[in-house]
């Protein structure tokens, strides 16, 4: 199984980044984003089922969404209004019935 996420850099206040994380190697029930920030523990950002539902942290509704395309087994982090509180390194997550799968960080700097 591999996940490979894509996408972070470097924004201003306001901006908008769009992540992506391809999928192999199984089918994935629930695909996800977590981020960590630095001294901070890794937390949920949001997670979507393959049947389309989805969880947000509440620091993050409003302004990101989720969405997955099943066919390619890739999930997408579609984030607006960011904010210098969102800086964090994102991680793909990605669960089979049995078991679960984290994808490399990518690095989302958002600066004032």
């Amino acid at each position: 199984v591999q996940l490979q996420a894509f996408g972070g850099g470097r924004v201003q206040l306001g901006g908008s980044l769009r992540l992506s994380c391809a999928a192999s190697g199984s089918i994935f029930s629930i695909m996800g984003w977590f981020r960590q920030a630095p001294g901070k523990q890794r937390q949920l950002v949001a997670t979507i089922t393959g049947g389309g539902g989805t969880n947000f942290a509440d620091s993050v509704k409003g302004r990101f969404t989720i969405s997955r395309d099943n066919a390619k087994n890739t999930v997408y982090l579609q984030m607006n209004s960011l904010k210098p509180e969102d800086t964090a390194v994102y991680y793909c997550k990605a669960w089979t019935t049995a078991l679960q799968y984290w994808g490399q960080g990518t690095q989302v700097t958002v600066s004032s």
